[in-house]
Formats: C-alpha cells, structure tokens, sequence
C-alpha cells in the first residue's frame, strides 16, 4: 500500500472517530512538524523551550480542534497540523516574550502564514548556524545585517517558498497550497529564489568559503 493510499485510510478512521488513527498520523509528520518549529522559533526561547514540547502542545489542540479538519477531510492533513502546530508556536512566543514578540517580527496568519521580517530572520539565522565560536561572533553579527538586508530585496513569496522547500523541507503540492498558489508558479518561484539566494550569499565576503 502506498503512503498515500495508506494516509487515506486513516483519514477514513479519523472521520470515523478514531482518535488512534488520529495520533498515528500526527505521528507520523512529527518529524517534519519538527523541521517545522525548529525553524521558526525566535532563538531567545531557546533553552525555555524545546520543539518536543511545542508539538505536545500542538497535539492537544489538534484533538480539540479535529471538527474543523473534518469540515473538509479533502486538504492534505500535513498542511493542517502544520497551521495548529504554527498558532501554537505563536502562542507560547505570547506567553514567553509577551510585548517582547513585536520585536522579533514574530506575526502569523491563517492565511498567509508567516511575516515577511519572520521568514527573513529566520533565513538569516539558520544561513549564519555555522557561525558559532567566540571569535565568529563579530563576523556573525557583520553578516547577518547585510543578509537580513539582502533577502529583504527579494520577492516576499520567493522568500516564503524558498523558507518552506529548503528548510521545512515541503514539497512543491503542499507549498503552493500553503501560499494559494499553482504547482507551477511554485516551482518557478523556488528555482528562481535559489538562484537569488546564491547570488546574495555571493555578495556576502568570503561567506561561500567558510
């Protein structure tokens, strides 16, 4: 059976009430929910909060919530455990950081997700990850101004599908349907984003050498 066809039945069981089919499946997209928060979460929660209790966090709400799934048991369920899993990482960045939250440029959508700042800082971070030692920290700092300046001149959707192809790790169905996009346009627009991003990290001296 293939995972599609598998999926489908336990989606069959999950309109049928069986909550164990529901956690089987959640199960299942946990590590790329995972990806998923491991991405987003502003780095000054790191240490207070870990991505494993965000996802238990996440859960709860999704059996709380999994009429509103049922609705229309047609989307693709990743996509909605990744929209619980994202209000619930905005909530706990409520509770840690209160009014604190405005300045990492935390904001979320329904529908349509991230901020543009979010998906920028975040980018920065993770592209500047290899850049950890005492001595790095200057250079760090030097660097992520000018990539948070750089990506800031892309396209805010290129930024978004590149944040969701290259580091959610989604495929191409799932971000077009997170950005009500086609298949098509989101294909085009990652392959234009990772030639962008090249020529931004480019620009950056000495980055693609280290």
């Amino acid at each position: 059976m293939s995972q599609t066809e598998s999926e489908r039945e336990l989606i069959d069981r999950v309109v049928n009430g069986d909550e164990n089919a529901l956690a089987e499946l959640f199960s299942t997209h946990r590590d790329r929910l995972w990806r998923m928060v491991n991405f987003r979460m502003d780095p000054r929660l790191h240490g207070r909060v870990d991505a494993d209790d965000v996802l238990q966090e996440a859960w709860l709400s999704v059996v709380q919530r999994i009429d509103h799934f049922l609705s229309d048991a047609s989307r693709s369920i990743f996509v909605w455990f990744r929209l619980i899993t994202g209000q619930t990482m905005i909530d706990i960045h409520r509770r840690h950081l209160g009014t604190q939250k405005r300045n990492a440029a935390l904001e979320f959508s329904i529908n349509k997700g991230w901020s543009s700042e979010s998906t920028s800082f975040s980018l920065s971070f993770h592209l500047l990850g290899h850049l950890t030692s005492p001595t790095q920290a200057a250079l760090r700092e030097e660097l992520s101004e000018q990539l948070k300046a750089a990506l800031a001149s892309m396209n805010e959707i290129d930024r978004e599908v590149l944040a969701l192809r290259h580091f959610e790790q989604l495929t191409n169905r799932e971000t077009a349907q997170i950005l009500g996009i086609s298949d098509q346009a989101a294909s085009d627009r990652y392959m234009r984003a990772l030639g962008r991003l090249k020529g931004v990290l480019s620009a950056l001296p000495g980055f693609l050498d280290r």
